[in-house]
């Protein structure tokens, strides 16, 4: 009997897929799963909730900010 579990997919797993496609040759998979992450927290505090859904949309909205000011850095 094998004692190897497999560990569970964060519930973000396929927001995190989705997010490092759309960004991908603008910002690093870090990025994208720091930003997922702080989406989460963010939903959470102010919710109660995150629907994976909603973490998606914020996620987006920091990965455009991010890119903007990279952009505008130059």
């Amino acid at each position: 009997m094998s004692d190897h579990i497999e560990a569970d997919p964060t519930p973000y797993a396929e927001v995190e897929a989705v997010l490092r496609d759309e960004f991908a040759g603008v910002h690093s998979t870090t990025t994208v799963t720091r930003c997922v992450e702080a989406a989460h927290y963010g939903a959470l505090e102010v919710t109660g909730y995150a629907h994976p859904s909603l973490v998606e949309r914020i996620a987006r909205k920091h990965l455009h900010v991010l890119a903007l000011v990279a952009s505008e850095r130059g």
